[in-house]
């Protein structure tokens, strides 16, 4: 489907500090190795991805996180030196991690279609925000709007990680799927940034994928319900 996802081209896309992709440890590798698929369909979509590799995360980074600066996409990695690093694959053998990897990366890859597009934050055509919220302290209002922008795309990517999953990997979307919907039944705070569960819900047997003729165009639909039922 897609040519092969090197080490060349890793280092052609890697940004961090005195840091080589002939240094990065075998975990890293791995990782990049399973995310091969999705970074390689990055490419052909010509989108302005850079990877960062953290040598020191912060406490609490997430493995795969994405950023934006100056008109690009920044995929950082926080894996060495994180103890925390793969608390979210805890219990799942190695061996089975690979299409776990591969859509966590879909899902950060969506965020990056939908900034390069100038859809970040954007809902779709037909649908505007109603009602109006109260709140004495402004900052309060700012952060709502933050976080119900934020649950949008989260819902968006997660998704476009499982339409990834239906077309790449389709006799491993129940297992994907899964463990997907556990992560997200895992939210403490509902409605908050990551709780997606409405659009999750909406795709359990994956019958609404294969229709577009992209993997990401390919949530449209399902992101338009999931909208209805969360706003």
């Amino acid at each position: 489907m897609f040519k092969p996802f090197t080490t060349a081209a890793i280092a052609a896309i890697l940004c961090a500090p005195a840091l080589h992709a002939a240094e990065l440890t075998a975990l890293e590798k791995r990782w990049l190795d399973a995310a091969g698929p999705v970074l390689a369909y990055s490419q052909q979509l010509k989108l302005p991805l850079d990877i960062t590799v953290q040598p020191q995360p912060r406490p609490g980074d997430v493995p795969l996180a994405m950023g934006f600066d100056k008109g690009r996409c920044k995929l950082v990695m926080s894996l060495r030196n994180n103890p925390d690093a793969e608390t979210v694959l805890a219990g799942i053998p190695e061996a089975q991690q690979g299409a776990l990897i591969e859509a966590m990366a879909a899902h950060e890859i969506a965020h990056c279609w939908r900034y390069a597009q100038g859809a970040w934050h954007v809902l779709p055509a037909g649908f505007v925000e109603v009602g109006e919220e109260h709140a004495a302290d402004a900052s309060l209002l700012a952060a709502s709007k933050a976080m119900r922008e934020t649950r949008r795309e989260e819902g968006f990517a997660d998704l476009a990680a499982l339409a990834w999953t239906r077309r790449s990997k389709p006799e491993e979307y129940a297992r994907v799927y899964r463990w997907l919907a556990g992560v997200r039944d895992k939210v403490a705070v509902p409605r908050s940034g990551h709780d997606t569960r409405a659009w999750v819900r909406l795709a359990g047997d994956g019958a609404a994928f294969g229709k577009a003729g992209a993997p990401f165009d390919d949530v449209a639909v399902l992101w338009r319900e999931g909208l209805l039922a969360t706003e």
